[in-house]
């Protein structure tokens, strides 16, 4: 990947993330999800003992790709 820096708020968009991610390597991505498993057990450890959970209405956006 190449480090670039912008200091414009096109680069928060969620197409710019995707994008951001799309170009990481899957060791890159995994890193990622490991890193952000790693801190919610950190604030929580007792989050893996919770059956059923319910997402919060609007609190979590689920993107899916467009059917053709």
């Amino acid at each position: 990947m190449k480090p670039h820096i912008s200091h414009s708020f096109e680069g928060e968009s969620k197409e710019a993330k995707a994008r951001w991610f799309q170009s990481l390597s899957l060791e890159e991505r995994m890193k990622i999800f490991v890193n952000y498993t790693d801190l919610i057990l950190g604030i929580n450890p007792s989050i893996t003992e919770k059956k059923d959970a319910k997402p919060v209405k609007g609190r979590i956006l689920v993107v899916r790709k467009p059917s053709s």
